[in-house]
């Protein structure tokens, strides 16, 4: 790949012209192919609704999608990073996207824009964090060996003399009888612990389906309960889902956060490599194996290792603002307008930071996630084809900083426009199918709500099946903006790519998948390419317009299965 300039002294200029004229032609890449034929798109009439929601999905092509993702994948985005000029001109343009289709403002005030802060943060931590214990030390280097951001939003942070602790996986889960702690005094302790949750067990956490007790916010939450200084993650690829590589470049910039409030706080989040773990336990005369395997066991108690480390760091904090863009659909039903169907995608990317092998610093996010976006607005364009608005009205959300831990749809869990029992479902878009069309199609969170059989039958029209979350392991569920409204209680459905390719070999896609994953997922690589297909992007696009449709004129909101973990909060 030809290496790519930083951005341009014009961006400034790029950015005011963004922010109040339409957006520009795109780019030009070779036209993608076709789009499938199914579902046809017969004449639809007052008695055949499947027709009508067919015939409007035909405003969802493959010229619009590319059209789109090269617009918000472009170098002069930069990168779309949270509170940069590159995200005010992204708001900017899908504001003037959604305000051209024929959607009317979705944000207070008549705004398209729900604003919030966030709060950045840069650390200089040191090239070597020291590790000791009687008289023999150990150095892990910054970059190969650890990677760690501040815990706390104030200009400076240390750690001083702490013990570091082995704690297991860091879980408390009274409902699996599981504790890692033991009351164990950990105050000021510094927390090793193992990355994602117990997984050998289909009866003890969600066995291969990794829950959020396995995910790295709910680590630093469960060690900053505990009193601790910090938490260090051990990172292996079979537990993150991805490879340290993408630690490298998720956690090295500015890191972003809503403004702390009263909540505990770790001063370091750190991460290791395997490697580095295994030399660390050493250094304390222990096996990591051996640990590992202590941990996998209910009577598991904390491990002082006897090691002491110090860390004194510096932060650059900024205030800055971001926003949230909404726009609304009006519903026609008068007693079910006032509810909400949601479809979300995020606009965000990880901007500029450091460059690749060939150069290039700009981290466009072309499939993550100007694909999300694209599909939205897609389906916004085939809601506007509808003759007849859905009952219940349609909210298109593009929400701010997922990269940096779901924050946008955090803020608008916490700041909804109407009464979160008015929010029917969160319909959401994170990346997008640029292989090949499938035989099926992937719904992470299958089995959790009553949404199953719709789902089904709206797949079946396109002679697809469903399936659950393919790699259950990397608990894509708890990972992407639908989470932020299950944990207030709204149902999710998310579409993922499916794995049975149609014309090419078995195994195939995941092959595609997984060698995206570990060549261009969170890289400056991940740009829109002339070879992308747009066939199952269109499909999976049509399906959640369906999905959507059928949800906005049904008579119930849907709700949570029987038990599951949300269904409390929907009560």
């Amino acid at each position: 790949m030809i290496a790519r300039r930083s951005v341009s002294p014009l961006f400034a200029a790029l950015v005011a012209v963004a922010c109040s004229h339409p957006p520009g032609p795109a780019p030009q890449v070779p036209a993608p192919e076709a789009a499938p034929a199914t579902p046809a798109a017969p004449v639809p009439t007052p008695a055949d609704p499947a027709a009508v929601v067919d015939a409007a999905a035909q405003a969802i092509t493959a010229d619009g999608l590319r059209d789109a993702i090269a617009r918000l994948s472009s170098d002069e985005l930069a990168g779309r990073g949270p509170t940069t000029p590159g995200d005010a001109a992204t708001r900017a343009l899908l504001a003037k996207e959604l305000e051209a289709i024929g959607f009317a403002p979705g944000a207070a005030g008549g705004s398209w824009e729900q604003p919030f802060d966030l709060v950045g943060v840069k650390a200089a931590m040191p090239p070597t964090w020291t590790f000791a214990r009687g008289g023999k030390k150990l150095g892990l280097r910054w970059w190969d060996d650890y990677i760690a951001g501040s815990g706390v939003q104030t200009a400076k942070g240390a750690i001083k003399n702490a013990e570091v602790v082995f704690v297991g996986y860091g879980i408390q889960a009274p409902e699996y009888g599981w504790d890692d702690f033991k009351g164990v005094d950990l105050k000021g302790k510094v927390l090793l612990m193992l990355n994602n949750d117990p997984d050998w067990d289909p009866a003890l956490f969600g066995g291969a389906t990794r829950l959020y007790y396995g995910r790295w916010t709910y680590k630093y939450e469960s060690a900053a309960r505990q009193g601790a200084a910090g938490a260090i993650i051990i990172h292996t690829t079979p537990s993150a889902g991805y490879p340290f590589q993408v630690v490298q470049t998720s956690w090295s910039g500015r890191q972003f956060e809503l403004p702390a409030a009263d909540e505990p706080r770790v001063q370091v989040q750190g991460w290791t490599t395997e490697d580095a773990a295994r030399k660390l336990v050493a250094l304390a005369g222990r096996d990591l194996p051996a640990l590992i395997e202590a941990a996998r066991h209910k009577e598991f108690v904390p491990v002082p290792l006897g090691i002491t480390t110090s860390l004194a760091f510096t932060n650059d904090v900024t205030r800055a603002p971001t926003a949230n863009v909404l726009g609304v659909l009006r519903g026609s039903d008068p007693k079910l307008a006032d509810e909400l169907v949601v479809f979300t995608a995020h606009h965000d990317h990880l901007g500029v930071g450091k460059p690749d092998a060939s150069g290039d610093t700009i981290y466009n996010g072309a499939l993550d996630n100007a694909a999300g976006c694209a599909q939205v607005l897609a389906i916004a364009r085939a809601l506007k084809a509808l003759p007849v608005a859905p009952r219940r009205s349609i909210l298109v959300m593009f929400v701010a900083a997922e990269e940096q831990g779901l924050l946008g749809s955090a803020y608008y869990a916490s700041h909804p426009t109407v009464p979160v029992g008015q929010l029917a479902v969160d319909i959401n878009f994170d990346g997008g199918n640029i292989w090949a069309r499938t035989r099926d199609v992937g719904y992470i969170g299958r089995g959790k709500t009553t949404l199953d059989a719709l789902v089904d039958a709206q797949a079946a029209r396109q002679h697809r099946v469903v399936v659950g979350d393919q790699f259950p392991d990397r608990g894509h569920f708890y990972r992407s903006d639908q989470f932020s409204f299950a944990r207030i209680g709204v149902p999710g459905v998310y579409l993922d790519t499916g794995s049975d390719a149609i014309d090419k070999p078995d195994g195939w896609m995941k092959q595609q998948i997984e060698d995206f994953e570990a060549h261009h997922y969170h890289q400056p690589s991940d740009q829109l390419q002339p070879d992308w297909v747009y066939g199952g992007m269109i499909e999976d696009a049509r399906l959640g317009f369906a999905i959507g449709v059928a949800i906005a004129n049904g008579d119930a909101r849907p709700g949570w299965a029987p038990g599951d973990e949300f269904a409390a909060a929907r009560k």
